[in-house]
């Protein structure tokens, strides 16, 4: 027997296993993180484009956008470096100024903002809150060719600069976080975020739609439409990471918004990719611990990997702890529905951004037993159209006899293909 510690939170769970019954999917990335020096140089030397000295001039104003508290990509360490830097350059402290990607998730507390750009920054810069309702701070920029309203916040275009620090990981639906995303979603209006996402399900044929999925940027419909939006006001400089477990930074990609952030997508991608011959009857799935597990939209995205991964009507094992609850209050009221059928009709009718999630949630459950260890509880869990199990070893004991299975142990971050 071999033993392998899973996140779970920001605790671990142990988990004996068979090595001839079970192959790990996902590993731990336990890659030297980068110093300060070496960030620095990859700074100074960036992909398709100029370097920040050249871009930001004495006296100009900069917007550093930021993600929110449901990614952990290191940009504190990239954010202190930048800010050093544009100081020394010119730039007046009071004329940087920092804002939170949040999209329509729940604004970040002063807390997490500390902990996402360390308590100096925090300190000494101005933070900005986005709130995708506010008319006073969105700003629209025309439309899609596809016909979405762009509706940006303001703040993008009162700004001589905006720089990018993010990173990268796989997103079930837009391919891949980061880039492109840190703007439409994360500062766009409510408007925009349900008309972009809404290209993700198609609804005559009332599932996924065609071009969408983890890992996928060429001919996806919601990534394109994210760059098109983006694009009304494009960034002038980007950063994206890739951490280790521990949330380091061990590789760092920068300059030109688009290319660069693709080149990072490429090389996160070639890092997490798993390749089986053939799916198994379990699939024990931990999310890859805080924040990956916070709530359930986030922990979706270990779902969707093992269920790449499990054989037809076989048993996933969910480990997320979700302290922050379903991530949206609203989002329960979608599991009201009989079935997926009739979340589909509703997601055609009157489309929410949660409610996909909702209904991709519930697809799962249908094909596969779907087994939570969480701190949800049975009752919410039942709901959604999964059991529930107090511990992993409960879970395990639940489970339909099986004869061989998969562990991921950061699902959130692996890309399972059948060869």
């Amino acid at each position: 027997m071999s033993m392998i510690d899973l996140k779970y939170g920001r605790g671990r769970i142990a988990l004996d296993f068979d090595e001839s019954r079970f192959r790990i999917l996902s590993r731990d990335e336990t890659a030297r993180p980068l110093t300060d020096a070496e960030i620095g140089a990859r700074i100074d030397d960036p992909i398709d484009s100029p370097g920040i000295d050249e871009l930001v001039h004495p006296g100009q104003t900069v917007l550093i956008v930021v993600p929110d508290a449901t990614r952990e990509v290191g940009c504190g360490q990239v954010v202190n470096l930048l800010v050093r830097r544009l100081i020394a350059g010119g730039v007046n402290a009071f004329d940087i100024r920092l804002i939170f990607a949040t999209g329509i998730h729940r604004k970040a507390t002063e807390a997490e903002k500390a902990a996402i750009v360390t308590p100096f920054i925090a300190q000494r810069i101005k933070m900005l809150d986005h709130d995708p309702r506010d008319l006073m701070q969105i700003k629209r920029f025309g439309e899609t060719s596809g016909g979405i309203p762009i509706e940006l916040n303001r703040w993008l275009v009162e700004h001589d600069h905006v720089i990018l620090v993010g990173g990268v990981s796989f997103h079930y639906f837009a391919g891949f976080t980061g880039g492109r995303k840190l703007i439409c979603p994360g500062l766009a209006s409510t408007r925009t975020i349900a008309g972009t996402h809404k290209l993700a399900f198609d609804s005559v044929r009332m599932d996924r739609r065609e071009g969408v999925g983890s890992g996928r940027l060429d001919g996806n419909p919601v990534h394109n439409a994210f760059v098109e939006a983006a694009s009304a006001c494009p960034p002038s400089f980007a950063v994206t990471t890739i951490v280790n477990d521990a949330g380091e930074i061990i590789d760092v990609f920068c300059g030109d918004w688009v290319t660069s952030h693709r080149a990072a997508c490429e090389a996160f991608a070639g890092r997490n990719r798993a390749v089986i011959a053939e799916k198994r009857e379990l699939v024990i799935a931990g999310c890859g611990g805080y924040p990956h597990d916070i709530n359930m939209i986030q922990a979706h995205k270990a779902l969707d990997s093992a269920a790449k991964a499990c054989a037809p009507g076989g048993t996933i094992i969910l480990l997320a702890e979700c302290p922050d609850g379903l991530g949206r209050t609203d989002m329960i009221d979608w599991f009201a529905a009989a079935d997926t059928r009739e979340m589909a009709v509703r997601l055609g009718e009157k489309y929410q951004v949660n409610g996909q999630t909702a209904w991709s949630i519930r697809k799962k459950c249908e094909d596969f037993n779907v087994i939570l260890v969480s701190s949800l509880g049975a009752e919410l869990a039942e709901k959604m159209g999964m059991s529930s199990a107090d511990s992993l070893t409960a879970a395990i004991e639940k489970a339909a006899h099986w004869s061989s299975g998969y562990i991921l142990t950061n699902g959130a971050r692996s890309l399972i293909q059948t060869s």
